[in-house]
């Protein structure tokens, strides 16, 4: 796949958002190994504006380097999970026919942005999951407690903050599209 300079930029911003918003210190502990991230929003934000690919590849480069940084080794099976929430939730723009970009986010939308946010989590870290428990023999009540308590607080996180964000940049949008339509 050829990316344009441009793309590089805003996965390497991404990833570097994300990577670093992913640190223990900016997130709140939930349960055993598993902490509700804000920076899950960043992650959203980038694959609604920038669609599937910029969306997983900030969720896969970010996810690596907060592991990196938080020096407890790289864990691919939840760097993979972040990816693939990254992908599913930059369906949005394709699913919606780009309609943020012309400044329409309706309630539609925003049902859509936030089924998209839980299902990206459901599936993304349901197979990191399952590879925790395939791949490092942990207990399936544990990582499932785990994977419900991320999957439903990262959604319903990203759901609140995104909206707003989302709000903002339709608006902004519509804005844009009315100075140069006149």
């Amino acid at each position: 796949m050829n990316f344009s300079a441009k793309t590089v930029v805003i996965i390497a911003i991404g990833a570097a958002l994300y990577g670093i918003g992913g640190l223990p210190m900016f997130g709140i502990p939930v349960f055993a190994n598993t902490t509700l991230k804000p920076a899950m929003a960043i992650l959203a934000m980038f694959s609604v504006l920038f669609g599937p690919v910029v969306g997983f590849l900030v969720g896969f480069i970010g996810h690596w380097v907060t592991d990196l940084f938080a020096g407890w080794g790289i864990w691919l099976n939840w760097v993979l999970g972040s990816g693939i929430v990254g992908l599913v939730i930059g369906l949005f723009p394709i699913l919606t026919k780009k309609r943020l970009k012309y400044g329409n986010f309706s309630a539609f939308d925003v049902v859509l942005f936030s089924f998209l946010a839980l299902l990206g989590n459901v599936v993304g870290y349901g197979i990191s999951a399952f590879l925790d428990t395939v791949l490092y023999a942990e207990p399936f009540t544990k990582v499932f407690l785990q994977l419900c308590i991320i999957a439903l607080g990262n959604a319903l996180l990203v759901t609140v903050v995104g909206y707003f964000i989302l709000q903002s940049v339709a608006k902004r949008n519509k804005q844009c599209r009315n100075l140069t339509e006149a």
